[in-house]
């Protein structure tokens, strides 16, 4: 675990669907973000004993950035009586998280933002006050810096399409960019991702 900056933690755990043949590295990235008496926690799985400790003495919230990244989110929501905030859940998903459902242009009552991403339920999220973008699956790090995953992208879906969807971001003054898959980076590689 590491506090990228003040207040705000990144780490990394195992996926827990994993497998060899996979074409994402085993360990994904949760990150912490301590915010107005709240410890909010985005997509978070094998949390540091550190994060929990912070967590039990503040508003403990988890945000979902696609309703596929449940990881440990139940669980802490009963530990640490969290509220979950969630996209909505795949059609025809026979067990939703259960949460709060949010959508893009959202903006939750903890202080954060949500922006389309690259499926209609796989949101970014922004969180102003540390000029930071959380972008779930819609963008990631293979090994070669952030890039759209328009393997991922529903069918017919473009590199383009996305690149459109995602233009909006640019507006913002983000310094610190977030991906589940991939580690902490910054404004340049999301304008890299999306020129």
């Amino acid at each position: 675990m590491n506090e990228v900056r003040a207040g705000v933690w990144h780490w990394q755990a195992p996926h827990p669907d994993w497998k060899p043949d996979v074409d994402w590295p085993e360990l994904v990235s949760s990150y912490a973000i301590e915010d107005d008496g709240r410890l909010l926690l985005f997509d978070p799985v094998g949390v540091p004993d550190e994060i929990l400790e912070r967590a039990r003495e503040r508003e403990a919230v988890i945000l979902l950035t696609c309703p596929w990244h449940t990881r440990d989110a139940r669980y802490l929501a009963g530990r640490l009586a969290a509220r979950i905030f969630v996209p909505p859940p795949d059609e025809g998903d026979p067990d939703p998280t259960p949460g709060e459902v949010y959508r893009a242009g959202d903006r939750l009552p903890v202080g954060v933002e949500a922006f389309a991403g690259m499926e209609p339920n796989d949101l970014v999220l922004w969180h102003g006050g540390h000029g930071v973008l959380v972008v779930g699956d819609t963008l990631l790090d293979r090994g070669s810096g952030l890039e759209i995953p328009v393997d991922w992208a529903r069918e017919g879906m473009t590199a383009d399409d996305i690149r459109e969807e995602l233009q909006p971001l640019l507006d913002l003054p983000i310094e610190l960019v977030l991906p589940t898959h991939g580690a902490p980076t910054d404004r340049d590689a999301l304008e890299r991702a999306l020129s």
